[in-house]
Protein backbone atom coordinates (compact mmCIF):
# COMPACT_ATOMS: atom_id res chain seq x y z
CA UNK A 1 0.00 0.00 0.00
CA UNK A 2 1.33 3.43 -0.91
CA UNK A 3 2.24 6.05 1.69
CA UNK A 4 2.18 3.75 4.73
CA UNK A 5 1.81 6.06 7.71
CA UNK A 6 -0.09 3.89 10.17
CA UNK A 7 1.08 2.20 13.38
CA UNK A 8 4.57 0.81 13.02
CA UNK A 9 5.46 3.19 10.19
CA UNK A 10 7.59 6.30 10.45
CA UNK A 11 5.51 9.40 9.72
CA UNK A 12 7.06 11.57 7.04
CA UNK A 13 5.42 15.01 6.75
CA UNK A 14 5.28 15.32 2.97
CA UNK A 15 2.74 17.51 1.25
CA UNK A 16 -0.11 15.81 -0.55
CA UNK A 17 -0.76 15.96 -4.28
CA UNK A 18 -3.84 17.22 -6.15
CA UNK A 19 -6.39 14.64 -7.26
CA UNK A 20 -8.62 14.93 -10.33
CA UNK A 21 -12.03 13.22 -10.60
CA UNK A 22 -14.38 13.82 -13.49
CA UNK A 23 -12.19 16.66 -14.75
CA UNK A 24 -12.38 18.49 -11.39
CA UNK A 25 -9.11 18.94 -9.50
CA UNK A 26 -9.08 19.03 -5.72
CA UNK A 27 -5.92 20.60 -4.29
CA UNK A 28 -4.27 19.62 -0.98
CA UNK A 29 -6.23 21.11 1.90
CA UNK A 30 -9.46 21.36 -0.11
CA UNK A 31 -12.84 19.65 0.23
CA UNK A 32 -15.15 19.40 -2.77
CA UNK A 33 -18.40 17.77 -3.85
CA UNK A 34 -18.11 16.57 -7.45
CA UNK A 35 -21.07 15.57 -9.60
CA UNK A 36 -19.67 12.78 -11.75
CA UNK A 37 -21.80 12.49 -14.94
CA UNK A 38 -23.02 8.98 -15.74
CA UNK A 39 -25.86 9.51 -18.23
CA UNK A 40 -29.41 10.72 -18.74
CA UNK A 41 -32.87 9.41 -18.03
CA UNK A 42 -35.25 9.06 -20.99
CA UNK A 43 -36.78 12.31 -19.73
CA UNK A 44 -33.47 13.98 -20.68
CA UNK A 45 -32.69 14.48 -16.97
CA UNK A 46 -28.97 14.34 -16.21
CA UNK A 47 -27.87 11.67 -13.73
CA UNK A 48 -24.69 12.22 -11.70
CA UNK A 49 -22.89 10.29 -9.00
CA UNK A 50 -22.24 12.57 -6.00
CA UNK A 51 -18.59 12.25 -4.97
CA UNK A 52 -17.34 13.90 -1.79
CA UNK A 53 -13.59 14.45 -1.65
CA UNK A 54 -11.38 15.57 1.23
CA UNK A 55 -7.80 16.02 0.11
CA UNK A 56 -5.58 16.46 3.15
CA UNK A 57 -2.68 18.90 3.20
CA UNK A 58 -0.23 16.14 4.13
CA UNK A 59 0.42 12.98 2.16
CA UNK A 60 -1.12 9.64 3.13
CA UNK A 61 -3.14 6.78 1.67
CA UNK A 62 -5.99 7.37 -0.75
CA UNK A 63 -9.12 5.57 0.39
CA UNK A 64 -12.63 5.36 -1.04
CA UNK A 65 -15.82 4.55 0.89
CA UNK A 66 -18.78 3.56 -1.27
CA UNK A 67 -22.44 2.81 -0.57
CA UNK A 68 -25.60 1.85 -2.47
CA UNK A 69 -23.88 -0.08 -5.24
CA UNK A 70 -27.16 -1.92 -4.81
CA UNK A 71 -29.75 0.84 -4.87
CA UNK A 72 -31.90 -0.55 -2.04
CA UNK A 73 -29.03 -0.87 0.47
CA UNK A 74 -29.28 2.31 2.51
CA UNK A 75 -27.32 1.80 5.73
CA UNK A 76 -24.11 2.87 4.00
CA UNK A 77 -25.66 6.17 2.89
CA UNK A 78 -26.24 7.10 6.55
CA UNK A 79 -22.82 5.76 7.58
CA UNK A 80 -21.11 8.14 5.15
CA UNK A 81 -23.31 11.06 6.23
CA UNK A 82 -22.27 10.56 9.85
CA UNK A 83 -18.64 9.99 8.89
CA UNK A 84 -18.45 13.39 7.22
CA UNK A 85 -19.77 15.10 10.37
CA UNK A 86 -16.60 14.16 12.28
CA UNK A 87 -14.41 17.17 13.06
CA UNK A 88 -11.28 15.01 12.93
CA UNK A 89 -11.56 14.85 9.11
CA UNK A 90 -10.31 18.46 9.03
CA UNK A 91 -6.88 17.10 9.98
CA UNK A 92 -6.92 14.26 7.48
CA UNK A 93 -3.68 12.91 6.04
CA UNK A 94 -4.01 11.57 2.52
CA UNK A 95 -7.26 11.53 0.57
CA UNK A 96 -10.76 10.35 1.41
CA UNK A 97 -13.21 9.82 -1.47
CA UNK A 98 -16.78 9.06 -0.41
CA UNK A 99 -19.53 7.95 -2.75
CA UNK A 100 -22.74 7.71 -0.70
CA UNK A 101 -24.86 6.63 -3.70
CA UNK A 102 -23.15 4.73 -6.51
CA UNK A 103 -26.26 3.22 -8.11
CA UNK A 104 -28.22 6.46 -8.49
CA UNK A 105 -30.64 4.81 -10.92
CA UNK A 106 -31.47 2.03 -8.44
CA UNK A 107 -31.95 4.24 -5.41
CA UNK A 108 -34.53 6.34 -7.26
CA UNK A 109 -36.59 3.18 -7.82
CA UNK A 110 -35.78 1.59 -4.40
CA UNK A 111 -34.27 -1.22 -6.49
CA UNK A 112 -31.18 -3.37 -6.07
CA UNK A 113 -30.60 -3.32 -9.81
CA UNK A 114 -30.13 -0.85 -12.62
CA UNK A 115 -32.89 -0.14 -15.17
CA UNK A 116 -31.30 -2.70 -17.52
CA UNK A 117 -31.92 -5.32 -14.77
CA UNK A 118 -28.21 -5.88 -14.26
CA UNK A 119 -26.40 -6.14 -10.93
CA UNK A 120 -23.74 -3.41 -10.82
CA UNK A 121 -21.62 -5.55 -8.49
CA UNK A 122 -21.38 -8.22 -11.19
CA UNK A 123 -20.62 -5.77 -14.03
CA UNK A 124 -16.99 -4.77 -13.39
CA UNK A 125 -14.65 -3.82 -15.02
CA UNK A 126 -17.36 -2.56 -17.35
CA UNK A 127 -17.02 -0.76 -20.66
CA UNK A 128 -17.65 2.75 -21.93
CA UNK A 129 -19.61 1.22 -24.84
CA UNK A 130 -21.52 -1.48 -23.00
CA UNK A 131 -24.83 -1.65 -21.14
CA UNK A 132 -25.87 0.97 -18.62
CA UNK A 133 -24.43 -1.18 -15.81
CA UNK A 134 -21.18 -1.69 -17.74
CA UNK A 135 -20.79 2.04 -18.35
CA UNK A 136 -21.42 2.92 -14.71
CA UNK A 137 -18.95 0.24 -13.56
CA UNK A 138 -16.34 1.56 -16.03
CA UNK A 139 -16.71 5.14 -14.78
CA UNK A 140 -16.49 4.07 -11.14
CA UNK A 141 -13.40 1.96 -11.76
CA UNK A 142 -11.53 4.56 -13.81
CA UNK A 143 -12.41 7.67 -11.81
CA UNK A 144 -12.44 6.29 -8.26
CA UNK A 145 -11.04 2.82 -7.64
CA UNK A 146 -7.86 3.02 -9.73
CA UNK A 147 -6.84 6.24 -7.96
CA UNK A 148 -6.97 4.64 -4.50
CA UNK A 149 -4.85 2.37 -2.33
CA UNK A 150 -7.77 0.82 -0.47
CA UNK A 151 -11.52 1.00 -0.11
CA UNK A 152 -14.49 0.04 2.05
CA UNK A 153 -17.67 -0.97 0.25
CA UNK A 154 -20.84 -0.78 2.37
CA UNK A 155 -23.68 -3.27 1.89
CA UNK A 156 -26.73 -4.75 3.64
CA UNK A 157 -28.67 -7.94 3.29
CA UNK A 158 -31.15 -8.23 0.42
CA UNK A 159 -34.78 -7.15 0.76
CA UNK A 160 -36.48 -8.93 3.69
CA UNK A 161 -33.11 -10.32 4.84
CA UNK A 162 -30.90 -9.08 7.68
CA UNK A 163 -27.16 -9.55 8.10
CA UNK A 164 -25.16 -9.48 11.31
CA UNK A 165 -22.44 -6.79 11.04
CA UNK A 166 -19.54 -8.57 9.37
CA UNK A 167 -16.55 -7.99 7.12
CA UNK A 168 -16.10 -10.07 3.97
CA UNK A 169 -12.67 -9.95 2.38
CA UNK A 170 -9.74 -11.91 0.99
CA UNK A 171 -8.26 -12.71 4.38
CA UNK A 172 -5.38 -14.68 2.87
CA UNK A 173 -3.92 -11.33 1.81
CA UNK A 174 -1.91 -10.10 4.81
CA UNK A 175 -2.61 -6.37 4.48
CA UNK A 176 -6.31 -6.93 3.78
CA UNK A 177 -6.53 -9.10 6.89
CA UNK A 178 -4.95 -6.34 8.98
CA UNK A 179 -7.50 -3.82 7.73
CA UNK A 180 -10.37 -6.26 8.40
CA UNK A 181 -9.03 -7.00 11.87
CA UNK A 182 -8.95 -3.36 12.99
CA UNK A 183 -12.44 -2.63 11.61
CA UNK A 184 -13.82 -3.92 14.89
CA UNK A 185 -16.72 -6.27 14.13
CA UNK A 186 -16.69 -9.73 15.75
CA UNK A 187 -17.07 -11.79 12.55
CA UNK A 188 -14.77 -11.85 9.52
CA UNK A 189 -15.80 -14.00 6.58
CA UNK A 190 -13.03 -15.23 4.29
CA UNK A 191 -14.95 -14.68 1.06
CA UNK A 192 -13.88 -15.74 -2.42
CA UNK A 193 -13.72 -13.07 -5.11
CA UNK A 194 -16.78 -13.19 -7.37
CA UNK A 195 -16.56 -12.64 -11.11
CA UNK A 196 -17.51 -9.11 -12.08
CA UNK A 197 -17.48 -7.79 -8.51
CA UNK A 198 -15.91 -4.58 -7.30
CA UNK A 199 -13.63 -6.56 -4.98
CA UNK A 200 -12.36 -8.68 -7.84
CA UNK A 201 -11.48 -5.80 -10.15
CA UNK A 202 -9.96 -3.81 -7.26
CA UNK A 203 -7.74 -6.80 -6.42
CA UNK A 204 -6.54 -6.90 -10.02
CA UNK A 205 -5.35 -3.30 -9.56
CA UNK A 206 -3.78 -4.03 -6.14
CA UNK A 207 -6.43 -2.01 -4.29
CA UNK A 208 -7.31 -3.59 -0.94
CA UNK A 209 -11.09 -3.67 -0.35
CA UNK A 210 -13.23 -4.59 2.64
CA UNK A 211 -16.90 -5.38 2.11
CA UNK A 212 -19.00 -4.44 5.15
CA UNK A 213 -22.32 -6.31 5.36
CA UNK A 214 -24.84 -5.23 7.99
CA UNK A 215 -28.59 -4.81 8.34
CA UNK A 216 -31.43 -5.09 5.84
CA UNK A 217 -32.27 -3.45 2.50
CA UNK A 218 -34.47 -0.31 2.60
CA UNK A 219 -33.98 0.03 6.37
CA UNK A 220 -31.70 1.92 8.74
CA UNK A 221 -30.26 -0.20 11.56
CA UNK A 222 -28.63 1.80 14.36
CA UNK A 223 -26.19 -0.89 15.54
CA UNK A 224 -25.04 -1.51 11.98
CA UNK A 225 -24.63 2.21 11.29
CA UNK A 226 -22.65 2.93 14.45
CA UNK A 227 -20.42 -0.09 13.88
CA UNK A 228 -19.83 1.01 10.28
CA UNK A 229 -18.77 4.54 11.21
CA UNK A 230 -16.49 3.31 13.99
CA UNK A 231 -15.00 0.65 11.72
CA UNK A 232 -14.11 3.14 8.98
CA UNK A 233 -12.54 5.50 11.53
CA UNK A 234 -10.55 2.62 13.04
CA UNK A 235 -9.17 1.70 9.62
CA UNK A 236 -8.26 5.32 8.92
CA UNK A 237 -6.45 5.58 12.26
CA UNK A 238 -4.56 2.37 11.54
CA UNK A 239 -3.45 3.80 8.19
CA UNK A 240 -2.37 7.05 9.82
CA UNK A 241 -5.00 9.09 7.98
CA UNK A 242 -6.45 10.24 11.32
CA UNK A 243 -4.68 10.96 14.58
CA UNK A 244 -5.19 8.87 17.69
CA UNK A 245 -6.08 10.93 20.75
CA UNK A 246 -3.34 11.01 23.37
CA UNK A 247 -5.89 11.90 26.07
CA UNK A 248 -7.71 8.60 25.92
CA UNK A 249 -6.10 5.31 26.81
CA UNK A 250 -6.06 2.94 23.84
CA UNK A 251 -8.75 0.30 23.97
CA UNK A 252 -7.64 -3.29 23.93
CA UNK A 253 -8.44 -4.72 20.50
CA UNK A 254 -10.55 -7.87 20.73
CA UNK A 255 -9.46 -10.30 18.07
CA UNK A 256 -12.38 -11.05 15.73
CA UNK A 257 -13.15 -14.60 14.71
CA UNK A 258 -12.64 -15.71 11.14
CA UNK A 259 -15.27 -17.93 9.54
CA UNK A 260 -13.61 -20.02 6.87
CA UNK A 261 -16.95 -21.31 5.62
CA UNK A 262 -20.67 -20.60 5.80
CA UNK A 263 -23.80 -22.21 4.44
CA UNK A 264 -27.53 -21.54 4.01
CA UNK A 265 -30.22 -23.59 5.68
CA UNK A 266 -32.92 -23.85 2.99
CA UNK A 267 -36.64 -24.48 3.23
CA UNK A 268 -37.57 -28.12 2.60
CA UNK A 269 -41.20 -27.18 1.88
CA UNK A 270 -43.26 -24.14 0.94
CA UNK A 271 -45.47 -22.39 3.47
CA UNK A 272 -45.27 -20.02 6.43
CA UNK A 273 -42.33 -20.24 8.82
CA UNK A 274 -42.06 -19.52 12.51
CA UNK A 275 -38.44 -18.94 13.48
CA UNK A 276 -36.90 -19.69 16.88
CA UNK A 277 -33.42 -18.21 16.52
CA UNK A 278 -32.17 -14.63 16.32
CA UNK A 279 -29.45 -12.95 14.32
CA UNK A 280 -26.11 -13.58 16.02
CA UNK A 281 -27.36 -16.61 17.94
CA UNK A 282 -25.13 -19.63 18.54
CA UNK A 283 -26.72 -22.84 17.25
CA UNK A 284 -25.62 -26.43 17.64
CA UNK A 285 -26.04 -29.27 15.21
CA UNK A 286 -29.61 -30.55 15.55
CA UNK A 287 -31.02 -27.38 17.13
CA UNK A 288 -34.52 -26.45 15.99
CA UNK A 289 -34.31 -23.28 13.87
CA UNK A 290 -37.92 -22.96 12.76
CA UNK A 291 -41.06 -24.77 11.69
CA UNK A 292 -42.66 -24.49 8.25
CA UNK A 293 -46.44 -24.89 8.19
CA UNK A 294 -48.94 -25.40 5.39
CA UNK A 295 -51.25 -22.34 5.56
CA UNK A 296 -53.90 -23.76 3.23
CA UNK A 297 -55.01 -26.94 5.00
CA UNK A 298 -56.02 -26.49 8.64
CA UNK A 299 -58.04 -29.72 8.75
CA UNK A 300 -54.93 -31.78 8.09
CA UNK A 301 -52.12 -29.51 9.33
CA UNK A 302 -48.60 -30.32 8.19
CA UNK A 303 -45.49 -29.03 9.93
CA UNK A 304 -41.91 -29.36 8.77
CA UNK A 305 -39.17 -28.55 11.30
CA UNK A 306 -35.84 -27.06 10.21
CA UNK A 307 -32.76 -28.21 12.14
CA UNK A 308 -29.20 -26.91 12.11
CA UNK A 309 -26.92 -29.15 10.09
CA UNK A 310 -23.76 -27.89 11.83
CA UNK A 311 -22.63 -25.85 14.81
CA UNK A 312 -22.31 -22.15 13.99
CA UNK A 313 -23.61 -18.62 14.37
CA UNK A 314 -26.58 -17.11 12.53
CA UNK A 315 -25.08 -14.27 10.47
CA UNK A 316 -28.05 -13.77 8.14
CA UNK A 317 -31.75 -14.63 8.13
CA UNK A 318 -34.98 -13.99 6.32
CA UNK A 319 -37.43 -11.56 7.89
CA UNK A 320 -40.53 -12.48 5.91
CA UNK A 321 -42.53 -15.48 7.19
CA UNK A 322 -43.35 -16.79 3.71
CA UNK A 323 -41.04 -19.32 2.06
CA UNK A 324 -40.93 -21.41 -1.07
CA UNK A 325 -39.23 -24.75 -1.19
CA UNK A 326 -35.50 -24.16 -1.61
CA UNK A 327 -35.51 -20.59 -0.25
CA UNK A 328 -32.48 -19.57 1.79
CA UNK A 329 -33.73 -18.96 5.34
CA UNK A 330 -30.77 -18.96 7.74
CA UNK A 331 -27.14 -18.11 6.90
CA UNK A 332 -24.85 -19.98 9.30
CA UNK A 333 -21.13 -19.24 9.70
CA UNK A 334 -18.87 -22.02 10.96
CA UNK A 335 -15.95 -21.38 13.30
CA UNK A 336 -13.19 -23.47 14.80
CA UNK A 337 -13.94 -22.01 18.25
CA UNK A 338 -17.66 -21.37 17.92
CA UNK A 339 -18.38 -20.80 21.64
CA UNK A 340 -15.80 -18.03 21.91
CA UNK A 341 -17.04 -16.47 18.68
CA UNK A 342 -20.61 -16.60 19.98
CA UNK A 343 -19.58 -14.85 23.21
CA UNK A 344 -17.89 -12.06 21.24
CA UNK A 345 -20.96 -11.62 19.02
CA UNK A 346 -23.25 -11.48 22.05
CA UNK A 347 -21.08 -8.83 23.71
CA UNK A 348 -21.03 -6.80 20.50
CA UNK A 349 -24.82 -6.91 20.17
CA UNK A 350 -25.37 -6.10 23.86
CA UNK A 351 -22.80 -3.33 24.32
CA UNK A 352 -22.64 -2.03 20.75
CA UNK A 353 -19.54 -0.43 19.22
CA UNK A 354 -17.52 1.88 21.44
CA UNK A 355 -18.02 5.62 21.00
CA UNK A 356 -15.64 7.30 18.59
CA UNK A 357 -12.93 9.21 20.41
CA UNK A 358 -11.89 12.32 18.52
CA UNK A 359 -8.49 13.93 19.11
CA UNK A 360 -8.51 17.34 20.80
CA UNK A 361 -8.15 20.51 18.76
CA UNK A 362 -4.87 22.37 18.66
Amino acid sequence: MQNPTGPGHAVVAKYNSPITIGGVTVKPGEQRVIDLPVGKLYTHTDINIPVQVINGKLAGPKMFVSAAIHGDELNGVEIIRRLFKLKSLKRLRGTLIAIPVVNVFGIIQHSRYLPDRRDLNRSFPGSNRGSLAARLAHIFLQEIVKQCDCGIDLHTGAIHRSNLPQIRADLDDEETYKLANVFGVPVLLDADLRDGSLRQVACEHNVKVLLYEAGEALRFDELSIKAGVKGIVSVMKYLGMLSVSSRSAPRSQTEPFVAKSSYWERASHSGTIGTFVKLGEHVKQGDLLGIISDPSDFLNPSEYPMYAQHDGIIIGKTNIPLVNEGDAVFHVARFRHVKQAAALVEAFQTEGPADISEPPHG
